[in-house]
Protein backbone atom coordinates (compact mmCIF):
# COMPACT_ATOMS: atom_id res chain seq x y z
CA UNK A 1 0.00 0.00 0.00
CA UNK A 2 1.34 3.43 -0.94
CA UNK A 3 0.66 6.39 1.31
CA UNK A 4 0.87 9.96 0.17
CA UNK A 5 1.71 12.53 2.80
CA UNK A 6 -0.11 15.83 2.46
CA UNK A 7 1.69 19.07 3.21
CA UNK A 8 0.04 21.91 5.09
CA UNK A 9 -0.02 23.97 1.89
CA UNK A 10 -1.63 21.12 -0.10
CA UNK A 11 -4.22 20.65 2.65
CA UNK A 12 -5.11 24.36 2.58
CA UNK A 13 -5.40 24.34 -1.23
CA UNK A 14 -7.70 21.28 -1.05
CA UNK A 15 -9.90 22.97 1.56
CA UNK A 16 -10.08 26.19 -0.48
CA UNK A 17 -10.91 24.20 -3.64
CA UNK A 18 -13.82 22.49 -1.86
CA UNK A 19 -12.36 18.98 -2.08
CA UNK A 20 -13.89 18.09 1.29
CA UNK A 21 -17.53 18.57 2.28
CA UNK A 22 -17.97 21.74 4.35
CA UNK A 23 -19.04 19.78 7.43
CA UNK A 24 -15.97 17.51 7.32
CA UNK A 25 -14.14 17.16 10.61
CA UNK A 26 -10.57 16.64 9.43
CA UNK A 27 -7.24 17.29 11.08
CA UNK A 28 -3.87 17.15 9.37
CA UNK A 29 -1.52 15.22 11.63
CA UNK A 30 2.08 15.11 10.43
CA UNK A 31 0.93 14.77 6.81
CA UNK A 32 -1.92 12.33 7.45
CA UNK A 33 -5.57 13.34 7.13
CA UNK A 34 -7.46 12.15 10.21
CA UNK A 35 -11.25 12.15 10.35
CA UNK A 36 -12.52 13.18 13.75
CA UNK A 37 -15.47 11.58 15.52
CA UNK A 38 -18.77 13.46 15.63
CA UNK A 39 -19.24 15.59 18.72
CA UNK A 40 -21.73 14.25 21.27
CA UNK A 41 -24.10 16.39 23.31
CA UNK A 42 -22.07 16.14 26.55
CA UNK A 43 -18.90 17.16 24.73
CA UNK A 44 -20.69 20.04 22.99
CA UNK A 45 -22.16 21.25 26.28
CA UNK A 46 -18.71 21.32 27.96
CA UNK A 47 -17.24 23.29 25.06
CA UNK A 48 -20.14 25.77 25.29
CA UNK A 49 -19.59 26.11 29.04
CA UNK A 50 -15.86 26.72 28.59
CA UNK A 51 -16.62 29.31 25.93
CA UNK A 52 -18.92 31.15 28.35
CA UNK A 53 -16.36 30.95 31.19
CA UNK A 54 -13.48 32.31 29.12
CA UNK A 55 -15.60 34.79 27.14
CA UNK A 56 -14.91 37.75 29.48
CA UNK A 57 -11.21 37.60 28.55
CA UNK A 58 -11.94 38.54 24.96
CA UNK A 59 -10.47 40.66 23.36
CA UNK A 60 -8.33 42.43 26.00
CA UNK A 61 -6.42 39.42 27.33
CA UNK A 62 -6.98 36.72 24.73
CA UNK A 63 -8.80 35.71 21.57
CA UNK A 64 -11.08 32.74 22.02
CA UNK A 65 -10.89 30.18 19.21
CA UNK A 66 -13.52 27.44 19.51
CA UNK A 67 -13.02 24.26 17.46
CA UNK A 68 -10.99 26.30 14.97
CA UNK A 69 -7.66 25.55 13.29
CA UNK A 70 -4.32 25.84 15.08
CA UNK A 71 -1.16 25.18 13.08
CA UNK A 72 1.38 23.19 15.09
CA UNK A 73 4.46 22.45 13.02
CA UNK A 74 3.36 20.58 9.90
CA UNK A 75 -0.02 19.73 11.41
CA UNK A 76 -3.32 21.55 11.60
CA UNK A 77 -5.34 20.59 14.65
CA UNK A 78 -8.76 21.70 15.84
CA UNK A 79 -8.62 21.97 19.61
CA UNK A 80 -11.96 22.29 21.34
CA UNK A 81 -10.88 25.65 22.71
CA UNK A 82 -7.77 27.78 22.38
CA UNK A 83 -6.96 31.07 24.03
CA UNK A 84 -4.68 33.00 21.70
CA UNK A 85 -2.52 36.07 22.10
CA UNK A 86 -4.55 39.15 21.18
CA UNK A 87 -4.14 40.47 17.64
CA UNK A 88 -5.97 43.30 15.91
CA UNK A 89 -6.89 41.16 12.91
CA UNK A 90 -8.13 38.24 15.06
CA UNK A 91 -5.89 35.97 12.93
CA UNK A 92 -7.67 36.82 9.69
CA UNK A 93 -4.38 37.32 7.83
CA UNK A 94 -2.96 33.91 8.79
CA UNK A 95 -4.02 30.99 10.93
CA UNK A 96 -2.71 30.99 14.49
CA UNK A 97 0.41 28.96 15.18
CA UNK A 98 1.31 27.04 18.33
CA UNK A 99 3.43 30.00 19.44
CA UNK A 100 0.28 32.18 19.39
CA UNK A 101 -1.58 29.96 21.87
CA UNK A 102 -1.74 30.78 25.56
CA UNK A 103 -3.88 27.77 26.49
CA UNK A 104 -5.36 24.82 24.60
CA UNK A 105 -8.25 22.79 26.01
CA UNK A 106 -9.29 19.41 24.64
CA UNK A 107 -12.52 17.80 25.84
CA UNK A 108 -12.23 14.01 25.72
CA UNK A 109 -15.36 11.92 25.72
CA UNK A 110 -14.12 9.18 23.37
CA UNK A 111 -10.79 10.73 22.30
CA UNK A 112 -8.59 10.59 25.43
CA UNK A 113 -5.93 8.33 23.91
CA UNK A 114 -5.75 10.44 20.73
CA UNK A 115 -5.61 13.70 22.70
CA UNK A 116 -2.84 12.50 25.03
CA UNK A 117 -0.78 10.34 22.67
CA UNK A 118 -1.09 12.16 19.33
CA UNK A 119 -2.08 15.78 19.89
CA UNK A 120 -0.30 16.55 23.18
CA UNK A 121 3.23 15.87 21.80
CA UNK A 122 2.45 18.10 18.80
CA UNK A 123 1.30 20.91 21.09
CA UNK A 124 4.46 20.53 23.19
CA UNK A 125 6.73 20.52 20.14
CA UNK A 126 5.01 23.70 18.87
CA UNK A 127 5.57 25.43 22.22
CA UNK A 128 1.97 25.65 23.45
CA UNK A 129 2.63 26.68 27.08
CA UNK A 130 -0.39 25.07 28.73
CA UNK A 131 -2.81 22.29 27.74
CA UNK A 132 -5.83 20.99 29.64
CA UNK A 133 -7.37 17.66 28.66
CA UNK A 134 -10.80 17.27 30.23
CA UNK A 135 -11.53 13.55 30.60
CA UNK A 136 -15.31 13.32 30.84
CA UNK A 137 -15.31 9.53 31.27
CA UNK A 138 -12.94 9.31 34.26
CA UNK A 139 -13.88 12.76 35.59
CA UNK A 140 -10.32 14.06 35.61
CA UNK A 141 -8.59 17.12 34.21
CA UNK A 142 -5.05 16.52 32.94
CA UNK A 143 -3.02 19.74 33.11
CA UNK A 144 0.28 20.13 31.26
CA UNK A 145 2.70 23.07 31.49
CA UNK A 146 6.24 23.94 30.43
CA UNK A 147 6.68 22.31 27.01
CA UNK A 148 9.96 20.45 26.55
CA UNK A 149 10.52 18.72 23.23
CA UNK A 150 7.57 16.40 22.61
CA UNK A 151 6.41 16.47 26.23
CA UNK A 152 5.72 18.75 29.14
CA UNK A 153 7.93 19.42 32.16
CA UNK A 154 4.94 19.66 34.46
CA UNK A 155 1.86 17.48 34.44
CA UNK A 156 -0.84 16.84 36.99
CA UNK A 157 -4.20 15.13 37.08
CA UNK A 158 -6.98 16.82 39.01
CA UNK A 159 -10.24 15.36 40.21
CA UNK A 160 -13.40 17.00 41.50
CA UNK A 161 -13.14 19.58 44.28
CA UNK A 162 -10.16 21.51 42.93
CA UNK A 163 -9.73 24.76 41.04
CA UNK A 164 -7.78 25.86 37.99
CA UNK A 165 -6.98 29.45 37.12
CA UNK A 166 -5.92 31.04 33.89
CA UNK A 167 -5.52 34.77 33.12
CA UNK A 168 -7.58 35.64 36.16
CA UNK A 169 -10.44 33.26 35.43
CA UNK A 170 -10.91 30.65 38.16
CA UNK A 171 -12.73 27.45 37.23
CA UNK A 172 -13.64 24.58 39.52
CA UNK A 173 -12.98 21.12 38.16
CA UNK A 174 -16.70 20.37 38.64
CA UNK A 175 -17.50 23.03 36.04
CA UNK A 176 -15.18 21.27 33.60
CA UNK A 177 -16.39 17.76 34.34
Amino acid sequence: MTRHKVSLEEFHRMVEAGVFPEDSRLELVEGDLVEMSPIGKRHAAKVAKLTALFGPLVPQKAILFVQSPLVVGNSELYPDLALLKPRRDFYEEELPQGRDALLVVEVADTSLHYDLEVKLPLYAKAGVPEVWVVDLVREKVHVFRKPQGEGYGEGETLGPGLKLAFLGVEISTEELL
